[in-house]
């Protein structure tokens, strides 16, 4: 009863502290940056609340569960994407002006056709972060009251929903930093009380037999699925909509990287948590039937009693907090990419809305009918699709001024649709042994090269195909804001 009653807090608390957005947001800028006034501390909470999802709060932990310490590779990965993201993206693309992701690809090669494949890749990979959301919420839900799986999903989905109606980013900016804060208190306060239970209980180990304990355990060819896993959470970073999105409300280049430093710095101190949870997992509930759950069944195992039933009620709070601020972030990068290049409404808010509509609705419907597969695993998934068509297109259209529309187009659609093509083959079809099914499980180590590759080349091969105006394109991405450079935000000609 305990976490029914923290779940319907946390719920209170989202829906209250969205409201006040409503507010403050009255403009088509407050629904999509923010009137770009978001300041770095700010900021870079609301980015570790929208990017610590469930496979951060409750995915890592039962991987490493399952298979061991190679998994600790996740959280480094997904910290470590932040750094690349700082030396190479983060300013470059708040002084691009853009709103949105196929916004900066149309700016920066002056074409339409590079912008669709854009927009429906945002969508994609907006999508398929979001189904793992809500059947984790679904798993959530049952266990704690047994409900159907797909009620908890639904709760989260019309939560979202009315967040990002009533004000956008601007009310989601809010939302997401207090539940990052929140997520961090719902594993830190259990984690304290389950080691001093385990050092009454002695401090036990694992046996030294325990597989769990030796390197590359667990999974087939895991050098190859460790190094293409290290791949795609590095470079994936750059490429997920909802995060480059953030950068967009911040007021200038200069804000954007000490954003992503403080983002660093609040990624770090929460993903020293969940390794301990999968060790003591490990020691405590081996044969756990769901290891996603741990993190949920765990306090109660070593914490008995009433203390036991709270510690429970807060980490079931923390996660409903992960599944509602991660999914309000994806659904406002995909609303807003659907409101701009699908909608086209006169009423720019008005296609905001229409469009968060389709947000949630479609991967709602889709967590429904898709096979289950471990949280962290389909999240790695849409890291390997971000990786293998945006990281290409914001590192080389940052920095390299030669490349073309035809080469961008065709790195996209080979990156990123032979990482989409993997992707549905291991969720409809998988898993799949052999190396087939490791290259299909972890495609970036392939697709990333052949997306570079394919950009690199056909962009040489078509030089008539480079923007007449990419020399401004560059000063104005590299142009430090001290100087008085024209940064008004950049419209898309198709609006």
């Amino acid at each position: 009863m305990s976490s029914v009653v923290a779940i319907v807090l946390v719920v209170l608390a989202a829906v209250l502290i969205g409201a006040f957005g409503i507010r403050v947001s009255r403009t088509t800028s407050d629904f999509y940056v923010a009137s770009r006034t978001v300041t770095p501390l700010w900021n870079a909470s609301a980015i570790g609340g929208e990017y610590l999802s469930a496979a951060s709060f409750l995915g890592i932990a039962g991987l490493i569960l399952t298979y061991g310490a190679d998994m600790l590779w996740l959280p480094v990965g997904w910290t470590g994407g932040y750094l690349v993201l700082l030396v190479l993206v983060s300013a470059p693309l708040r002084r691009s002006g853009a709103y949105t992701l196929p916004d900066f690809a149309e700016a920066r090669l002056e074409s339409m056709a590079v912008r669709r494949v854009s927009s429906v890749l945002v969508v994609l990979i907006g999508w398929l972060y979001l189904m793992p959301q809500f059947q984790s919420a679904g798993l959530v839900f049952r266990t704690i009251t047994g409900a159907p799986t797909w009620a908890g999903g639904l709760l989260v989905a019309s939560v979202v929903a009315v967040n990002v109606l009533s004000g956008g980013m601007r009310s989601i900016t809010f939302v997401q930093a207090f539940q990052y804060w929140l997520k961090l208190t719902a594993l830190a306060v259990p984690l304290v009380f389950m080691l001093i239970a385990w050092r009454s209980h002695g401090a036990p180990g694992l046996e030294p037999s325990d597989p769990w304990a030796l390197p590359l355990h667990g999974r087939e060819y895991p050098v190859y699925s460790t190094y293409s896993l290290i791949l795609a959470t590095f470079l994936g970073t750059m490429g997920l909509p909802h995060v480059l999105v953030r950068f967009y409300t911040n007021p200038d280049g200069r804000a954007a990287r000490r954003t992503t430093l403080v983002v660093l710095s609040l990624l770090g101190a929460f993903y020293l948590m969940p390794a301990i949870y999968g060790y003591l997992g490990r020691i405590y509930l081996p044969g756990i039937d769901r290891p996603d759950a741990i993190v949920l069944t765990l306090p109660s195992h070593l914490v008995p009693g009433v203390a036991g039933d709270l510690l429970t009620a807060l980490v079931s709070g923390g996660a409903f907090a992960a599944f509602l601020s991660t999914s309000s972030g994806l659904a406002v990068s995909v609303a807003g990419v659907v409101g701009q290049d699908m909608l086209r409404f006169k009423d720019g808010v008005r296609s905001f809305r229409v469009a968060t509509v389709l947000a949630v609705v479609v991967p709602f419907a889709l967590a429904g009918t898709a096979r289950a597969l471990p949280v962290a695993d389909v999240v790695g998934l849409a890291f390997a699709v971000a990786a293998s068509s945006f990281c290409p297109l914001l590192v080389l259209g940052i920095w390299w001024r030669r490349l073309s529309t035809t080469g961008a187009v065709c790195g996209l659609l080979a990156g990123g649709g032979m990482a989409c093509a993997a992707v549905m083959l291991t969720i409809i079809g998988g898993p799949h042994s052999g190396w087939a099914g490791a290259l299909l499980a972890q495609p970036a180590a392939w697709t990333v090269p052949i997306s570079f590759t394919v950009m690199i080349v056909v962009s040489l091969l078509t030089p008539a195909r480079v923007p007449a105006d990419v020399a401004r394109t560059m000063v104005r991405l590299h142009t430090p804001e001290t100087l008085d450079v024209d940064r008004g935000d950049w419209r898309p000609r198709s609006s």
